[in-house]
């Protein structure tokens, strides 16, 4: 309930008693109610408070701050996280934090906007704020290593109330040029928000997956895919056999997988480089240093799970992925393209495919892009969007200007540029594009 007399509002939350909650509010001409504080003058509030679910905004963009916020936060993962919000978790964003925050001389801010309902941590939107070509540009915590970015929030009625709420709070309180929410899903929390907001999309992807509780052994759910693939992986399988035994090896977080997420990266490197394409992430060197960390750390676990196909001595392919819930996020698979002709790469898959349906993985999240041999594995596959929201004139021109019209085109000329040029040159075209904000 609520009760407006004049310019004022007193508010009684849900199941709370009228003198604990009490307070006085600014009414804004949209609607938007502000906390009045001592020697404060209307709308100058940074703490916004709205009638229809009693939720305080406010604005974590110290490293102390986010830090003092983990228990909260997880707690709050706990209640309302999904599975597809591995990347939201607390320990995820506490490695980021460590390597792109410390590393980024400035340029990136922490904007982490949270909202407290009777003083409960409901919602925390993990944000940071960047400069891009003199403009004021957010994007999501955990950029580039997360793959998906999203709000944590309580469900129910209020959910997307509050969202509204808190987007009204950030264009008020951090007043960027542009808003840069990349790797968006459309099943996500925020994707109902975004719809309302005239956003662009800039790029379109899809994430496959596999529905693996769809089946009641892996036995029966691999009989989806044709003989002839089945077949075929049988004979690559041999053929892998025929140069020395291979062995499935599965790491926890610990020096070994350290070792192993090293490897893989260094692999993934060299077979980008003998492609020719280019990845402004592999090619930090803060990424390195995040999933070292993240592989090795027990105390503030990401739940990795490191599985390497060894071919006698060498390490012939390697995936990493990340648990939440009952998914299984598969972040970087790499192989030795030594052992190319025996397609070690889906083998591994194939194998890891069978020990998740045994430990009882119920979604397979190959993530984006949906690459052709995913989507040969997959059940399905979500839309994931980059979209940018432009709060001003300048932050409309960047939106539509260069994410919305040059941006694709110089990713398809650099596609265009001859194989043994882009080998040559790929660690400046990297380094170029990284200084773009990345393609």
């Amino acid at each position: 309930d609520q009760f407006v007399l004049g310019s004022s509002l007193t508010i009684w939350g849900p199941g709370l008693h009228m003198a604990t909650l009490k307070q006085t509010f600014w009414r804004t001409s949209d609607d938007r109610f502000v906390l009045k504080r001592a020697g404060a003058t209307a709308g100058s509030g940074s703490q916004a408070v709205t009638a229809a679910h009693c939720c305080k905004m406010d604005v974590v963009s110290t490293r102390e701050g986010f830090d003092a916020l983990e228990a909260e936060w997880n707690g709050l993962f706990a209640r309302a996280g999904r599975s597809a919000q591995v990347f939201q978790a607390f320990n995820w964003n506490w490695h980021w934090a460590n390597h792109f925050l410390a590393a980024g001389r400035g340029r990136v801010q922490l904007a982490i906007v949270t909202g407290r309902r009777d003083g409960r941590l409901v919602m925390v939107w993990p944000l940071v704020m960047e400069r891009h070509a003199g403009l004021s540009v957010l994007a999501w915590m955990g950029e580039p290593v997360s793959q998906y970015g999203d709000v944590l929030a309580e469900e129910g009625p209020l959910q997307l109330p509050m969202l509204r709420e808190a987007w009204r709070f950030i264009a008020a309180t951090l007043k960027p040029d542009l808003a840069r929410l990349n790797k968006t899903r459309a099943d996500s929390v925020v994707a109902g928000l975004i719809a309302g907001l005239g956003a662009i999309s800039t790029q379109q992807l899809e994430a496959p997956y596999l529905d693996l509780a769809s089946a009641p052994t892996f036995a029966a759910y691999a009989e989806r895919y044709p003989c002839k693939a089945r077949k075929n992986r049988r004979r690559l399988a041999r053929r892998l056999e025929e140069h020395a035994a291979s062995v499935l090896h599965e790491y926890g977080a610990g020096d070994d997988a350290r070792r192993i997420v090293r490897q893989a990266i260094e692999l993934k490197r060299v077979w980008l480089k003998e492609k020719g394409l280019v990845s402004p992430a592999l090619s930090d060197p803060r990424t390195m240093a995040f999933f070292e960390s993240a592989a090795c750390d027990t105390r503030r676990p990401t739940n990795i799970r490191v599985a390497a196909l060894t071919s006698g001595e060498a390490v012939a392919a390697v995936e990493i992925g990340f648990g939440c819930g009952d998914r299984m996020a598969i972040h970087i698979m790499a192989y030795d393209l030594a052992f190319d002709k025996t397609a070690a790469g889906i083998l591994l898959l194939e194998r890891m495919i069978e020990v998740s349906h045994g430990a009882g993985v119920a979604t397979y999240d190959l993530m984006a892009p949906g690459d052709g041999y995913k989507k040969e594995w997959a059940d399905g596959a979500v839309r994931v969007d980059d979209f940018a929201i432009a709060l001003t004139i300048m932050g409309s021109l960047f939106a539509r200007g260069y994410l919305g019209y040059a941006r694709p085109r110089l990713k398809a000329a650099i596609a265009k540029i001859p194989l043994s040029t882009r080998r040559a040159f790929g660690a400046r075209l990297a380094s170029a594009m990284l200084m773009l904000g990345g393609l």
